[in-house]
């Protein structure tokens, strides 16, 4: 992005220095999965300083029953600003995984035309291992006016991603793990299918991931989209259980320079729901697409 402002990663070291700044505004973007407890208890008893939290789940479009699909322009704005956020703010972005639910709300200030926005490359945990300060308990929120109207296009429909599989003319990477990718897990949801989109390919999030939760090295992650038959001129709709982990592979694709990444809001959940029309939503098991 600018040498004042690494994209869309940054380490560590580089937010512990730049920690005060009047221009930093750091998102705890942490989420848990169905069937375990919010993550907004977590978030008060220890947060990077200066932190605020921003609800996944709340700070969605409430007009469908999918879960945390993109808001309006007007409620994320309305949103950005109740947590003190301006457009020309520099947002760092983390989750007390890693890199996993960061990587959504990156996505969700980049759809909606934020271009400073990074994600804190190992999340919490790193910060943590580094013995780096916390507080406690919720920031002091100062809500401001967040007006920004440069929208960009990255979610893609069902119809979308139908169109791609049947005309080959993008490829579909799910970012669930294998087991549920290959029909072998249930998934965490319930009125799901078991399996995959036919002519998906797999390729799990955590793949992306070194074994401390930073993103691995381009050349790790060229080589993973390389067995893929995937090159930075390969049009990708990534894909999962609901529109979080697909958002990693968003990041990953876009650390490389890849310019060409839509990420399916709905993704299984939309896709894999069992009253759905068989013909327009098929899915198959095993590990291949």
């Amino acid at each position: 992005m600018t040498p004042d402002f690494p994209y869309p990663l940054v380490s560590t070291d580089w937010l512990g220095h730049a920690l005060g700044a009047d221009d930093l505004k750091i998102v705890d973007a942490s989420w848990r999965l169905p069937g375990n407890p919010p993550a907004r208890a977590d978030h008060r008893q220890r947060r990077i300083p200066g932190a605020v939290f921003f609800d996944l789940d709340a700070v969605a479009d409430h007009a469908t029953e999918l879960p945390h699909m993109l808001p309006s322009q007007a409620d994320f704005s309305a949103a950005a600003g109740a947590l003190g956020i301006e457009p020309i703010d520099r947002v760092v972005v983390y989750d007390d995984t890693g890199i996993f639910s960061a990587a959504r709300v990156w996505w969700t200030f980049r759809a909606f035309g934020h271009d400073r926005v990074s994600v804190l490359d190992g999340g919490l945990p790193k910060w943590l291992r580094e013995a780096r300060a916390t507080e406690a308990g919720e920031a002091s929120l100062l809500a401001v006016r967040y007006e920004q109207s440069g929208s960009r296009s990255l979610a893609r429909t069902h119809e979308n991603v139908r169109q791609a599989l049947t005309r080959q003319s993008a490829i579909v990477l799910d970012a669930r793990p294998a087991a549920r990718f290959s029909a072998d897990a249930p998934e965490p949801r319930i009125g799901l299918r078991r399996g995959h989109m036919p002519g998906a390919q797999n390729l799990p999030h955590s793949l992306l991931l070194s074994e401390d939760g930073t993103m691995k090295s381009g050349e790790a992650l060229t080589a993973l989209l390389a067995e893929r038959n995937i090159t930075l001129k390969t049009p990708v709709i990534a894909t999962c259980g609901s529109g979080v982990t697909a958002a990693v592979i968003a990041l990953a694709l876009e650390h490389l320079g890849h310019g060409d990444v839509g990420l399916y809001d709905g993704s299984w959940t939309e896709w894999g729901r069992e009253t759905n029309d068989v013909a327009l939503f098929p899915v198959t098991a095993g590990a291949n697409a």
